[in-house]
Parts: C-alpha cells; structure tokens; sequence
C-alpha cells in the first residue's frame, strides 16, 4: 500500500489530492473520501489508507484549495466559504482523476463523507451518474444550501445510486429527527438506502482522534460500510484486512 499527495486542475488552479493505493494487482474499484470541516487532516488521510487496505484505490480533494496557502482561518471559517457548485466541481476532478488512473476499474467508483463531507456524498450521488454508492457519516446541513441554490435534499429525486447512512443518536445536526426525514424522503423517492443509528454517539463518532470518537460505534460501522462498497462496487480485494478502525 501506497500513499501520496498528487494534484490536478480545476479552473485556473490545481487542487490537492491525498491518494492511497492498494498491491499492485487488476483495476480495482475507486472511491473518493470527503473531508469534514478540518480538511484534509490525519484521519481523512488514514481512511484512505484503510480503504487501499481494503483493495480500494482512495482520493481524498483538498475542498480548501481555493484559500492561499498561508491562510489562517478556521475552519468554521474557510467552510462557510465552500459553495455547492464549486464543490461539485472538485468532487468531478477527483472522479476524472479515478476515471484515468491505470489501478482503477472507471465502473466501479464510490464516495464517503464525513461530517460536512457526509452532505457533499449525498449531493454527489445526485449530481453524479458515474458514482455507484455513496456513504455519508453524519452529514449536517443536508436540508440546507450554501448561499443560493437548491439544498441536497431538494436534489433526492436526482440520486442515481444506493446510499448508506451512519448517525450518532446523540448528534443535533444530523439530529434523530432529519434522519428521520431523510429517511422518509429517500423511501417516497424509491432510492435504494440504509441507515444505521448508533447509541451514546454524537456528531463524528467514527473520526479517531477527535474527542467525540467512539470507539464501538466506530467499530460497528466500518464493516458496514466495506460491506455496502463491496456489495455495489464489486467484491473487494482484501490484502490483509483493515486496521486502524
């Protein structure tokens, strides 16, 4: 397994892509990993470790790409300034990278999110066709657009591929109550999904390091999640098992 910080355009710039591959071996199904509101920080990067582990080749864009690289704002911050179509627009880079790199399989292409990137793993399975399963770890904001536009949820009726949802029982945003509604959404809308509820979680219960990580609720997701990937990417090639969960 290998890991390295490669680039690609967008617009007149270039964003940075974490990217972890498996042992050399056929193409292999892709999935791109979303930041939560820290960026792409040691745990968006072990995750893409955990997932080349898995037999997946993993990408995780710099959302942030667009700040100069001496900015000094938070991440609360540098986040209010993401905007769903520029979003699409990285999230699309990252894809084209999977798309042409010679280790992937183009038909088999996934994503995962976590915490903001959660809600940007809904919209993209809204707003990309070559995406065949998306999961979201407690996406917020999912009812709510940045700016002007339509929120993600006003998207569902666009989703093109099967979703699973991870929430902490103790979360406010997602609270228990818009699982509920996405939940239903999904359900009128007819789109494939799962979701899972996990007690005495709250909001980014799966991010090891954080304060609010725990480690059972941790535990119990992630062969969820591997399972849903291999399911509808294809069955993956474990080199030896994932760590690190």
């Amino acid at each position: 397994m290998v890991s390295a910080w490669e680039s690609v355009k967008v617009d007149d710039g270039s964003m940075r892509l974490h990217v972890s591959l498996p042992e050399e071996g056929g193409p292999a199904p892709g999935i791109i990993v979303i930041q939560g509101q820290g960026g792409v920080d040691s745990f968006i990067e072990e995750t893409t470790r955990m997932l080349a582990r898995e037999g997946y080749v993993a990408v995780a864009p710099d959302l942030y790409h667009r700040d100069p690289p001496d900015c000094k704002d938070d991440a609360v911050t540098r986040r209010a300034r993401l905007r769903d179509p520029t979003v699409i627009k990285d999230v699309e880079a990252a894809v084209s990278f999977l798309k042409g790199h010679r280790q992937v399989d183009k038909e088999r292409l996934g994503i995962v999110g976590f915490c903001m990137g959660g809600r940007v793993a809904y919209l993209m399975a809204a707003a990309n066709s070559d995406l065949k399963a998306s999961v979201m770890y407690y996406g917020g904001g999912i009812m709510q657009p940045p700016g002007k536009g339509r929120s993600p949820f006003d998207r569902t009726v666009e989703i093109s591929c099967p979703i699973l949802g991870h929430f902490g029982e103790e979360d406010t945003n997602p609270s228990p109550e818009d699982m509920a509604k996405l939940d239903a959404e999904l359900t009128r809308r007819g789109k494939i999904h799962q979701f899972y509820s996990y007690g005495g979680a709250g909001h980014a219960f799966a991010n090891l390091g954080s304060p609010k990580y725990r480690a059972d609720a941790a535990a119990a997701s992630w062969p969820r999640t591997f399972d849903f990937f291999a399911r509808h990417l294809g069955k993956r090639a474990s080199v030896g098992g994932a760590t690190g969960r």
